[in-house]
């Protein structure tokens, strides 16, 4: 049973995870964000970028795979700063490196470390929040991670003209020292009594926490399922939004930006009031499970909307049903994030989800060769938000199918 924890010192966990979040955000955008001054210093092409991005997305997606494990063997306590400051070191590294197989090295580093931050994340809160207020912490966690990523592409620009692109690495990357130092000077007070104990086997051995004992659970492939259905659209609308806007109304370079601000802040607004609709459900009586299933139901309809984005000749019209099909993806990943934290055993959570996550990867980069192959062929946009916009109803009837009847922890 995860120990009951003051009000202030959730949110201490809150201030953590969250900067953790920024960080891991900051160290990943900052190869795109400083592309012209690499490509210039360093002589890449876009192929050779194109390399970097493609070595990262492959190492984060297998990073996840050992984790999951990784946090839940060792104890969120010991697991999260090795984790953080692992991802740290890995930004600071491209500072120092030249050629471009250092940097596919650093890259694949930075990939397979920062992959601990989703599970970790999770993990703090299935341990550190009751079931009451999982989802509407993590939505919260969405609003103020994107407030940060907001942050993120105005300050490192100024850094790197100010002081030069391997200063930036080296300042963004050294950003984690001190939260591995914060995190070592409060995390005794935080999880006192110590939850590292709490967090092993040994506190129930009845729960065996193995990558192959985690593939045997049923609830690992409905969570996996649902995963897979439902980040593909996230992956598609993150490489592709700003080209439809393009294609169907003919902004310019400049004129993505102010509707891809606005989209990205209503999204993280969609992750918080997913998580208050759920807890307010449960709030009511509610089991857990049919809270969050209700929840994604209704986002689910909601994402119904997305072909009519094709469907419209005004950009604004568009960009409020890309607002409102966002905001649905993001409370629809909310609950599915506290379902799994509700029905998946605590030893095992941080596991689960990275096993999940990685299939989910594998998923977004299905859609992603899958969409430019359909648009290089003047298949255009139609099919392919037909299809994403069922994909949360088919996530759901996944889910169903592996768990029909879900039994809840504490």
């Amino acid at each position: 049973m995860p120990p009951r924890l003051h009000w202030n010192r959730q949110a201490a966990i809150m201030v953590f995870l969250v900067a953790a979040g920024f960080l891991n955000s900051a160290d990943r955008q900052l190869i795109s964000l400083m592309k012209p001054l690499l490509q210039a210093d360093l002589g890449w092409s876009d192929y050779t970028y194109g390399q970097m991005a493609s070595v990262f997305q492959m190492a984060a997606a297998f990073g996840l795979l050992g984790a999951g494990w990784f946090v839940d063997r060792v104890g969120l306590r010991t697991a999260f700063p090795i984790g953080v400051g692992a991802w740290s070191l890995a930004a600071m590294a491209h500072g120092v490196v030249h050629t471009v197989g250092q940097f596919t090295g650093v890259r694949i580093w930075l990939g397979a470390t920062e992959a601990i931050g989703t599970p970790a994340t999770i993990k703090a809160i299935a341990t550190f929040f009751p079931a009451s207020g999982r989802a509407l912490a993590l939505g919260a966690m969405n609003v103020y991670g994107s407030l940060g990523a907001m942050l993120v592409p105005i300050l490192v620009p100024i850094l790197a003209l100010a002081f030069g692109w391997r200063v930036t690495f080296l300042i963004a990357g050294g950003l984690g020292s001190i939260w591995v130092l914060g995190w070592m000077l409060c995390s005794r007070w935080i999880m006192e009594p110590a939850t590292d104990e709490a967090e092993t086997p040994a506190a129930d051995t009845r729960v065996s926490f193995g990558v192959r004992d985690v593939l045997a659970d049923r609830a690992t492939w409905a969570v996996a399922g649902g995963k897979v259905f439902s980040d593909q659209m996230y992956w598609f609308l993150v490489f592709w939004m700003p080209d439809l806007l393009r294609r169907e109304f003919g902004l310019g370079l400049s004129g993505v930006g102010i509707p891809l601000a606005v989209i990205a802040g209503v999204t993280a607004l969609g992750g918080l009031a997913g998580g208050y609709a759920s807890s307010r459900l449960l709030a009511r009586g509610i089991a857990p499970a049919t809270a969050r299933r209700l929840t994604m139901l209704v986002c689910a309809v909601l994402a119904l909307a997305l072909p009519a984005v094709l469907h419209t000749s005004s950009v604004w019209i568009a960009v409020s049903l890309l607002c409102l099909v966002m905001a649905a993806h993001q409370g629809f990943s909310v609950n599915l994030f506290a379902l799994t934290a509700d029905i998946t055993a605590l030893p095992r959570v941080a596991t689960t989800i990275g096993v999940a996550a990685f299939f989910g990867n594998l998923g977004g980069m299905f859609v992603l060769q899958a969409s430019g192959w359909m648009l290089q062929n003047n298949y255009g946009y139609g099919p392919l938000l037909g299809f994403l916009a069922v994909s949360y109803l088919l996530a759901l009837a996944w889910i169903q199918a592996w768990l029909p009847r879900v039994r809840t922890r504490a």
